[in-house]
């Protein structure tokens, strides 16, 4: 599954702003801003974000 929709999934399922998400994943509240708009996160952000929606964050 693509990474936008499951972060929007996350975003309506816990009522969290997409500021807020960039925030405490890359310190970008802009981040799924852009990433509407076409931004493509590299390797090792998609990592970071990954590891946030599964709940593993150290």
């Amino acid at each position: 599954m693509e990474l936008l929709p499951r972060i929007e999934a996350y975003l309506r399922r816990t009522g969290m702003s997409v500021t807020l998400f960039g925030r405490k994943v890359a310190s970008d509240p802009r981040l799924v801003l852009d990433m509407r708009r076409g931004r493509r996160p590299g390797a090792s952000m998609r990592a970071r974000i990954e590891q946030f929606l599964s709940g593993k964050r150290s």
